[in-house]
């Protein structure tokens, strides 16, 4: 009995679902009081770091100290801020030249 390709990719697909799951369910729970303290970053802040945030991204896979959204924040205006800095790198790939 032949084993369609499409059963084959599917099996391989949720394994590595599985064993990323298993892997990421061992880290370990770090302290948020230390991040709580100090300044507030508040709107502006938040599309800065929505502008950076890819780059923040790979930093932050080789530097632990380097984190992609701040801790300390003030909740619901630093998340527009967040989201519109992010949301022009959208605009940047629509503007793309299509062949």
């Amino acid at each position: 009995m032949k084993k369609s390709l499409w059963n084959v990719k599917s099996g391989n697909f949720l394994i590595a679902v599985l064993l990323v799951i298993l892997i990421s369910s061992c880290a370990a729970n770090e302290p948020l009081d230390e991040c709580l303290t100090g300044k507030t970053y508040g709107f502006f802040w938040g599309i800065w770091h929505g502008i950076i945030a890819p780059i923040s991204l790979v930093i932050s896979l080789f530097d632990k100290e380097v984190a992609m959204f701040a801790m300390n924040n003030t909740g619901f205006f630093y998340g527009l801020g967040f989201l519109i800095g992010s949301g022009g790198w959208g605009i940047l790939a629509s503007k793309a030249k299509k062949d």
